[in-house]
């Protein structure tokens, strides 16, 4: 992002824009809104080392001009900035703008304490590392400050490209960003820092190279996937998915996927399961086919499950591949050698990301698309990392864990989805998701968009949305305490609707 940004002011001035020009408009942007915030009262316009203080110079000589009582509490002074952060400040001195060098923490505080706003200006889209020092202890101030915070860009301290918090930091109330919504706004932790995100047009261009940008699918673009059928289909013609999943005290898990299918619109679904779960099943959900594969004597699935899903796979658009379905004896073997033979689009959940551990050749090289749902513990399983490095980096992560005919669907909040290159971002779903059985849902409902014939980053991405929209639904009328896997089935067709309306 950081390198984005870089490439676009570059831009900028290749059009005839000079830096200086740029920090001009950011700042009058900024101070706009301040003002419409914040009316009366003192603001204190807190600056940095670099050209994100250079914005808040700006700010506060805008704020000036306009009226208001506005002093800069300064990391650093005119002399010890570079271009054109320094000329910012010297012009706001010149201006009349008072200021002060930030001291000891007492005295901070102290500078702090009366402000009606304060504008954190401290650092920018290029930080790294956790802010250190007299940055640090300016930061916890102005978070412990009772002052609404408006932070220019980013809130200081968050990553602009992962949306990590490596240290101190502010939480904004709003941040006025420039150009397009940084990453770091959106993924959390940092979208919890973000607060409202207003962004600003300075004249910053669009990189010709956005490969490192995420996505956010506006509703009208998801809208427009959505399959819908005509008045003479019949079942086969709205997507034929198989689910195979389940296994003694985890039916249920088959059970959700497959009804996950049915309400995202496939026409025909198939419901695949060891044979001492098809009882269950047949009591628990009516309108899938049930089929029981025969299980070897420890209970596994062998090679007579195998030919069985090869059966069902081939007169199939699309299979749901693991949910539920167990570790026991040779069933690990059984869904990779499944995974080898069919050509069948396959959504590979839970046991059956289990059972391939990180031979993410398999996936590439089999010949028919792929789309994996890993939370960051799955995650981190197929890469051979830590959940911890998966969380530090989810855009690289999803990145990573597709390619080559394999699509990621990275859950969590603010769900994830790549086809290696590309990385939307979803923009729905809280902690009512927060459940168990509501992943099995979102891989049923993949396998159905799949079936019904869109590509495997359009299945993930209305997928996730869709999930999310339904989740936020459930929760909004039930409360995220009491959200359950089934409400998010219930609250699906309300997502649906408000998509397309």
């Amino acid at each position: 992002m950081s390198r984005t940004v870089r490439a676009s002011e570059q831009a900028a001035v290749a059009r005839g824009a000079t830096l200086a020009q740029l920090m001009e408009r950011a700042g009058a942007a900024v101070a706009a809104e301040v003002s419409a915030l914040c009316p009366t009262g003192p603001v204190v316009v807190a600056t940095g080392p670099g050209n994100n203080g250079g914005d808040g110079w700006v700010v506060a000589r805008c704020l000036l001009e306009r009226g208001s009582d506005v002093s800069v509490l300064a990391i650093a002074g005119p002399d010890a900035l570079g271009p054109p952060a320094a000329g910012a400040a010297r012009a706001a001195i010149a201006a009349g703008v008072a200021w002060r060098a930030v001291a000891t923490p007492d005295e901070t505080l102290l500078a702090l304490r009366d402000a009606a706003l304060i504008v954190d200006a401290v650092f920018g889209v290029g930080l790294r590392e956790a802010p250190r020092g007299q940055a640090a202890s300016l930061l916890d101030a102005m978070d412990d400050a009772d002052a609404p915070v408006v932070s220019i860009d980013i809130p200081s301290g968050v990553d602009a490209d992962t949306g990590m918090v490596p240290g101190a930091s502010v939480s904004a109330d709003v941040t006025v960003t420039f150009g397009w919504t940084k990453a770091g706004l959106v993924l959390y932790p940092g979208a919890a820092h973000a607060g409202d995100i207003l962004v600003a047009d300075i004249g910053l261009p669009q990189p010709d190279d956005l490969s490192g940008a995420l996505e956010i699918w506006e509703w009208s673009d998801l809208s427009l996937l959505v399959p819908l059928p005509s008045p003479t289909d019949h079942k086969y013609d709205r997507g034929r998915v198989v689910v195979v999943g389940g296994s003694p005290g985890m039916s249920g898990a088959a059970v959700l996927a497959a009804q996950g299918a049915l309400r995202m619109g496939a026409g025909h679904v198939t419901l695949a399961v060891p044979a001492p779960c098809l009882a269950v099943v047949e009591s628990t959900v009516l309108a899938p086919v049930k089929v029981a594969l025969p299980v070897e004597a420890d209970g596994g699935l062998g090679a007579l499950a195998m030919a069985r899903l090869l059966e069902l796979s081939a007169v199939a658009d699309a299979v749901v591949l693991g949910p539920g379905l167990g570790r026991i004896g040779s069933t690990p073997a059984t869904i990779r050698g499944f995974l080898r033979d069919t050509r069948t689009p396959v959504v590979l959940d839970a046991d059956g990301l289990y059972a391939i551990g990180s031979d993410l050749a398999l996936l590439r090289g089999r010949g028919g698309p792929v789309v994996v749902t890993p939370h960051s513990g799955e995650a981190a399983r197929l890469l051979g990392v830590s959940a911890e490095e998966v969380e530090s980096d989810r855009p690289a992560a999803a990145r990573a864990l597709a390619g080559g005919g394999l699509t990621c669907v990275l859950k969590g909040a603010r769900t994830l989805v790549s086809d290696g290159e590309r990385v939307v971002v979803t923009m729905t779903g809280g902690p009512g998701l927060a459940t168990m059985g509501t992943g099995d849902i979102l891989s049923g409902m993949a396998g159905a968009l799949l079936a019904q014939g869109l590509d495997p980053l359009e299945a993930g991405a209305l997928a996730a949305h869709l999930h999310g929209a339904a989740g936020d639904a459930a929760a909004m009328r039930l409360t995220s305490v009491c959200c359950t896997a089934p409400d998010v089935l219930t609250y699906l067709p309300e997502a649906v609707r408000d998509l397309l309306t």
